[in-house]
């Protein structure tokens, strides 16, 4: 960006400041573009976002509110339109669709979006509402009771998902997100299809794709976790996940042996299997696409010694392989 009265470009700043956001203070890695000349500041709409994001985050974390794809997924849950949800919400139908583009709701509308996450409750709601007519509210109520029974089935493997990658409310640690077996299984089979990665460089190359798309929009991809181990960043708990994709027919992993008697584990795509783009955003998908043109030809060895120049590997990793806060997305330095 070029000064608007100079004309002299400008450079990106970062430094922690605390922000204000309904009476409460925050702080945040305020991005700036500073003036050399005049020492001026000045931020364009790409650094209000981040800026305001992380002050949004944090809010919604510390008062437990449901994040902009919670509200999104509830609505598709049910298959209605942003404006029926909002009438049976009783919301006006531009605050609901604000809330799904990443306005924070009050705490009464939040609690009320979250108490519709529950087949049964929205079910009443709905019925209170007096929104549908009697057909209408009969065709509804047969899809809701289906859910019903859904959760009821599904329990085991909603309980084993969270086994996995953790059940917690979307906090740092997850970028934001709620964790998502299926977008993380989806980056998994597209690096592989691409690449046919070894394990290990696979690891790095879910690290990147998460904590850069945090660095451009403070939400990662999938809602991982990611741990510092003596290899590098990985995600939490990453044996037990690939060993569920495997089993899941999503890729195939070939064991090698190398001369020196270590076993190698490469990811190769399995023969039913085809990447759908079509649960990513399009920046998401930009994303991935950036880290296989940064580390696509990169070898598996050279991609650890990488990861082990930043800062999120090597402060978590020497305080006890800690988890890796997606703060330290704003420090990396190979992407």
């Amino acid at each position: 960006m070029k000064n608007p009265i100079t004309g002299k470009g400008m450079t990106i700043k970062k430094e922690y400041r605390a922000l204000k956001f309904r009476k409460e203070e925050f702080r945040v890695l305020y991005h700036y573009f500073l003036c050399e000349d005049s020492k001026e500041q000045f931020t364009n709409a790409e650094l209000d976002e981040i800026n305001l994001a992380q002050v949004y985050n944090q809010y919604r974390e510390t008062h437990k509110l449901p994040f902009p794809d919670e509200v999104i997924a509830i609505r598709e849950k049910y298959k209605l339109p942003a404006i029926k949800m909002a009438e049976v919400l009783g919301f006006g139908v531009n605050v609901y669709r604000n809330y799904e583009a990443g306005e924070v709701p009050s705490e009464s509308n939040a609690r009320l979006i979250q108490l519709a996450k529950d087949p049964n409750k929205f079910k009443e709601l709905v019925e209170i509402s007096g929104v549908y007519s009697v057909e209408n509210l009969n065709k509804i109520s047969k899809h809701i009771d289906k859910l019903i029974e859904a959760d009821r089935k599904n329990s085991f493997k909603i309980s084993f998902h969270e086994y996995l990658l953790g059940s917690k409310q979307p906090d740092i640690y997850s970028g934001y997100r709620k964790p998502c077996l299926e977008k993380l299984t989806e980056m998994v089979v597209f690096f592989t299809q691409e690449l046919e990665p070894w394990k290990t460089k696979l690891n790095k190359l879910l690290f990147y794709a998460d904590f850069l798309q945090f660095r451009k929009t403070c939400f990662s991809v999938s809602g991982v976790r990611y741990r510092a181990i003596d290899m590098g960043p990985v995600p939490n708990n990453f044996n037990s996940i690939f060993e569920y994709m495997v089993n899941n027919d999503d890729v195939d992993i070939y064991q090698t042996e190398f001369p020196d008697g270590k076993m190698g584990e490469q990811f190769k795509p399995n023969s039913g299997r085809i990447f759908n783009p079509d649960i990513f955003k399009e920046d998401e998908l930009q994303t991935l696409q950036e880290v296989i043109k940064c580390f696509g030809k990169t070898a598996t060895n050279d991609i650890i010694k990488i990861s082990h120049k930043e800062k999120a590997w090597k402060e978590n990793f020497k305080a006890g392989k800690q988890l890796i806060s997606y703060n330290y997305s704003f420090d990396l330095t190979a992407v």
